[in-house]
């Protein structure tokens, strides 16, 4: 069993135990009703892991299949069961969601995420109910994209908030403690030899309010999730990497 001592709010000690996790893929069965295509667990008032589905070039990784599923499902499923497994929260874990932007079941959460930006395309109606959910208080996550695919994530979101002004993030900022205590936030590029940075858009534009897109740019926080249970990765970054993820969702959560 693989264990890292992790440090949360004062008095409080954490231990990400990559071998429960282990333990708990494998032997967790996770139920799911398929709709229109693509799977959904019923809602329940339980946090639910919600990836966006969307079309568009590019390809997952080893598998094969659409960008918008790199890491999918198996990334999705392990925060989960982190989440579960730390926090105390009690997510849904019988499965994960993958959504449209025009699904009106995408309101039901809190939280969004985007794999692979860079390849992103987005309809009208896709930006409108973006639009909608963000400042309603929705949060979106974009991860895993690198160097130049920048661009086509911003012309593509402006489309949706095209009154956006990105502020980098550092270490500082509230969103990188909200739950676990992270040394060192830049977890590096488990593949590409890039320098990560934290982008965000905040609710007005206006920094002390509450951050409504950040974006994990030269990162792919998620590659480690899907390969935890594997040894393929390090444990100390994909360690750090759950953490920042769980931080995220407690800081949507609680913002």
């Amino acid at each position: 069993m693989i264990e890292k001592e992790v440090r949360s709010r004062p008095g409080a000690a954490r231990y990400l135990v990559l071998g429960v996790l282990l333990v708990l893929v494998v032997a967790g069965a996770t139920t799911a009703a398929q709709f229109d295509g693509y799977y959904q667990v019923h809602y329940n008032g339980q946090f639910t892991f919600t990836r966006i589905l969307y079309s568009g070039p590019g390809f997952r990784g080893f598998g094969g299949g659409p960008s918008w599923s790199h890491d999918y499902p198996d990334a999705d499923r392990n925060m989960q069961l982190i989440l579960d497994e730390f926090t105390g929260m009690s997510p849904n874990i019988r499965g994960t969601n993958a959504v449209q932007l025009e699904d009106p079941r995408m309101f039901q959460h809190p939280l969004i995420y985007i794999s692979e930006p860079g390849y992103w395309t987005i309809t009208e109606q896709g930006a409108l109910s973006l639009r909608n959910y963000l400042l309603k208080g929705g949060f979106l996550i974009f991860d895993d994209f690198e160097a130049d695919q920048w661009y086509n994530m911003d012309e593509q979101l402006v489309r949706a908030l095209p009154e956006r002004q990105w502020v980098e993030l550092d270490d500082t900022h509230p969103i990188f403690g909200a739950f676990f205590y992270v040394e060192d936030i830049y977890v590096p590029h488990p593949s590409v030899a890039v320098e990560p940075r934290y982008m965000a858009i905040f609710e007005d534009n206006d920094p002390s309010k509450r951050i409504m897109v950040l974006a994990n740019h030269n990162s792919d926080l998620a590659e480690y999730w899907e390969w935890s249970t594997s040894g393929l990765f390090a444990v100390d970054p994909t360690n750090d990497a759950y953490r920042l993820g769980v931080n995220y969702i407690i800081y949507a959560l609680t913002h």
